[in-house]
């Protein structure tokens, strides 16, 4: 039986993809470069969005 992904990450699994800390993953939430919902008052980032920032900084870069 495989599992799929969860669709919605977590700030530290979010860090943990990026590479980054937990202020600079709140500053991308604040300027609107990630999106995020809260599911009872706990901040979750879509996997989507996650990726969609990782594809535009790759084209930014190029």
């Amino acid at each position: 039986m495989t599992t799929a992904p969860p669709e919605l990450l977590t700030v530290p699994e979010v860090m943990q993809r990026l590479n980054i800390g937990r202020t600079k993953v709140y500053d991308l939430i604040r300027t609107h470069r990630l999106v995020s919902i809260k599911v009872d008052g706990c901040r979750r980032i879509p996997t989507e969005d996650v990726r969609a920032f990782i594809t535009g900084q790759i084209g930014e870069a190029a």
